[in-house]
Parts: C-alpha cells; structure tokens; sequence
C-alpha cells in the first residue's frame, strides 16, 4: 500500500502559477480565449496537478473519482447554461426581447439608465432568486436599450452584473443564500438580516456610482438612433404589450419555487409558442423553403433553440441586437466549465488546495484578520476551483469551528462566505459564473469586470465592518486592546 505524502507549499502552488502563466499568454495572443485556449490551459494545469498528485502517491483511480463528481457537481449548472441559451434564442423569434428593448426605449431616461438597469435587475434578481435567469432575460433586453442609447456595452453589462448578484445574495429564493448559512450553521433570515448591514450600504454606493456616471456620460457620440431603433423593430416584429406575458409567466412560475431546469424550459417553450402565433412573418423568414406554416414553425423554433439565428431589418446598428446561437452557443462555455471542474478535481483529489489555505488558516488570529482571511480563501476558491459553491461549501467547512472556538456568530461566518463567495464568482473568466455571463451578454469578462461595482466593493465591505465592529467596540469599552472572542 502506498503512503500518501503531503505536498509542499511550493510543490502546491506550482499547477496554480503555471495556470496563471498559460491564461497570461492566452490574453496576449488569442483575440477569444474562451474559443479554447483557455480550456486548453485549464487541462495542462490538471495533467501538472495530476503529476503532483501521483508523485505524492496518490492513485489515478481515485483521481478520476474526484475528477468525476467535480464534473457531476457542476452539471446542473451545465444543464441551466444550455436551456438559457435556447430560451434566449425562442424569446428573440417570439420577439419577446426586441418588444422589452422597443418600450424600455420609450420609459428609461437615457441618463438614469445605469442606475435604472441596477435598480430592475435587483428587482427581479430578489423576486426569483437567480442572477442566471435575470441576467438571461431581463439582462439581455437591458443591454440591447443600453446599446441603442450609446453606452459602452461593459459599462450596461456591469450594472446589469451588479443588480443580479444583489439580488442572488439577498434573496431567501437563492440557493446560495441558502448554502452559506447551512455551512455556517445559522438560520436563513438572520442571515439575510446580517448581510443587510453590508450589502445595503454596498448598493447604496453602486448606484450612486452609476448615477454621477449616467449623468457625466457623452451621449452626443451615440451612433445609434433611438426613433430608428424603434422603427426597424416595429417593422420586423409585431410589437405588442401581450408579449410580456411570456416573462411574467416564467417569473411567476419561479417565485413558486418551481425548480430552475423545468422553469427555464417553460419559459423557452412559450416564447416558441408565442413566435408562432405572434410572429408569423419571423418563422417564414427563418425557415425559409417550407411550404406548410406548420412546418415553418417546428423548423424555426428548433433552430432558434439550438443554433444560430439571424433576423435583418433595415438598420444594421439594430441586427447586432437580433441575433443568438441558442444552446449551440453555449458549446465554449460548457468545455470551460467542463475543463474548470477537472483542474478543480485534480487539485481537491491530492489536498493541494487545502493544503495552500492553511498558511491562511494560521494568520487568522483577530477578528479582522479571520474575516479577511475568509475572503482571501473564497477568492482563492473561486479562481481555482472555478466554481461559487466550491468557494461557498470549503471555505465554510473550513473556517466554521474556527469561528466558533473564537466565540463568533456563525451568521458572521456566513455573511463573509457571500460577501465574497458568491459575488466574485462573476469576475473570474473561467469560473462558470464568469464564463456563463460572458456568453449570455457576449461582453468578456475582463471587459465588463471593472464595471461590476457592488460585485467588486462587497468583499471589502466585509472586511471593513469587521475592523469597525472592533474598532467601535474598542472605544464602547474604553479599552487598548479588544478581546477577540466577542462579536456583536
């Protein structure tokens, strides 16, 4: 039987800095690194992960077990990307999105866009409990308005970001709301009842970042014109307030708690439906040769969901708007994801990455400095193991009796794990948060990343209620030094 040795610190790090060097030439040199260098990089870093490992006596069998349930634990993610993409490519023919686009023209002031896109995308991200579907649907309508007022398409994406993982932290609907407390042992609503005191002041901030932007914007070198925009959307569609049917249906069907996988394949069914019987002009368009409006409408609402469609009209500006991939689209990002979990995998398999968070571990000696040693490992976690629950559940696991020998309330604990766990998630590339969002808004990650405000703000947040809950209680008690093993 052989003896399995712990790696060494260096030995450890070394799969991760050849990771960052392989992803540093890949933005250097690929224009899309999400077309397969990345991908590419991510398993080279797992083969050098899976030489450390059998090296410290691991076996591939076991490997590959770890490899396996990574990749199972990532699935559902998998499955939600792929139906997104045929619900994106449905709600375009049923023209469910250009009619969002056409009357969100005609409501939202140009200068309060910004501060309007956080505000709605909240809304909605509160209500369903998902940043994935909000960003999917009411996202890619957003981004369309914001385009065709002029606003850079990162700057749209990141309060578009910004408003989605508000609500994906704050909503008692959200599986991660629910996930953090569970590994900190607290209850659901003290949980959100704490997060309050750092996610409101931190949207408080993202909004009026977006507001002195939305009113300071030059939107004199917009090349779009609005009234066109409208125009050729009006002449290619049949425009109608009925078309919102099909959103408030799936939103309704959300909020009652109806899973993700079978919500999102109603609401991309519908817009199906809704193409057929609203868009007669569309399905002949796209089908093409068919004789027969039946099969006109099977061929056109397959095509819409699996693969690509263009629609044309009279403005070119306005065509960039009307076209998706559906789940074809999603290809890329599956492979990353698919590739993420296998480096993850390998990584977990031989306890190299527990093995890189203990030195963080040790440090945690105040409260300060354990609040910000959490966040250090959920980043850690996020970029390494790509994937928000993995830097939600470990970090969890990790810090949980840490917090309680110090005397700490869990809800602290968990507070941390979302402040840090499930809002950065969103910033890093090839985590499959960074890679979905990517895709859906076709906007990169690294574009839309400077943007993402509250996303970008909430770990140091945390962080900074932790120093001046010491801070002020230091002062209450008149005392030099605090005792750490309190928390108010």
């Amino acid at each position: 039987m052989t003896t399995k040795k712990e790696a060494s610190l260096l030995l450890a790090l070394l799969p991760i800095l050849i990771l960052i060097v392989l992803l540093t030439l890949n933005v250097l040199l690929f224009d899309d690194t999400l077309a397969g260098a990345n991908q590419i990089a991510l398993m080279l870093a797992a083969a050098i992960a899976g030489l450390v490992a059998y090296r410290l006596g691991f076996k591939w069998n076991s490997i590959k077990k770890k490899i396996v349930a990574t990749i199972g634990s990532a699935m559902p993610s998998i499955l939600i990307l792929l139906l997104i993409g045929s619900l994106a490519g449905t709600w375009l023919i049923s023209g469910v999105v250009p009619a969002m686009i056409y009357y969100g023209l005609d409501i939202i002031s140009p200068k309060l866009f910004l501060f309007t896109a956080v505000v709605v995308s909240a809304i909605i991200s509160v209500s369903t409990g998902s940043s994935w579907s909000t960003i999917a649907t009411i996202g890619v309508a957003l981004l369309g308005i914001g385009k065709a007022i002029g606003i850079d398409e990162a700057v749209v994406a990141g309060a578009i970001i910004s408003g989605a993982y508000f609500g994906d932290k704050m909503s008692p609907l959200s599986d991660t709301t629910n996930l953090a407390p569970a590994m900190a042992g607290t209850d659901l609503f003290t949980h959100i009842r704490y997060m309050a005191f750092t996610t409101g002041p931190t949207l408080i901030i993202t909004l009026i970042i977006f507001l002195v932007i939305g009113f300071r914007y030059d939107f004199s070198s917009a090349t779009i014109d609005v009234e066109n925009v409208k125009a050729a959307i009006d002449g290619t569609f049949n425009t109608s307030p009925l078309l919102f049917l099909v959103p408030v249906i799936l939103l309704t069907v959300i909020i009652l708690k109806v899973p993700p996988l079978p919500s999102l394949l109603i609401g991309t069914l519908l817009g199906g439906l809704f193409a057929i019987v609203f868009q007669p002009d569309i399905i002949r368009s796209v089908a093409g040769h068919f004789d027969k409006y039946t099969t006109s409408s099977y061929y056109t609402v397959m095509q819409a969901m699996f693969g690509d469609v263009s629609l044309t009209t009279p403005d070119e500006n306005v065509n960039e708007l009307l076209s998706t991939s559906g789940m074809r689209g999603m290809l890329d990002t599956v492979w990353l994801i698919l590739s993420a979990m296998v480096f993850g995998g390998v990584m977990e398999s031989a306890g190299l990455l527990k093995r890189i968070t203990q030195p963080i571990v040790k440090y945690a000696k105040s409260t300060g400095n354990l609040v910000a040693s959490t966040v250090a490992t959920c980043l850690f976690f996020n970029t390494t193991a790509s994937d928000q629950y993995i830097a939600i559940v470990v970090p969890g696991r990790m810090y949980r009796k840490t917090y309680q020998d110090k005397g700490l309330k869990p809800e602290l604990l968990s507070r941390t794990l979302e402040d840090s766990g499930t809002v950065t998630s969103v910033l890093i590339p090839w985590n499959t948060c960074g890679a979905t969002q990517s895709r859906i808004l076709g906007v990169d990650t690294w574009t839309y990343a400077p943007y993402a405000f509250f996303n970008i703000i909430s770990p140091f947040m945390t962080m900074l209620f932790a120093y001046l809950n010491i801070k002020i209680r230091r002062y209450a008690k008149g005392e030099k030094k605090v005792d750490n093993n309190q928390e108010d």
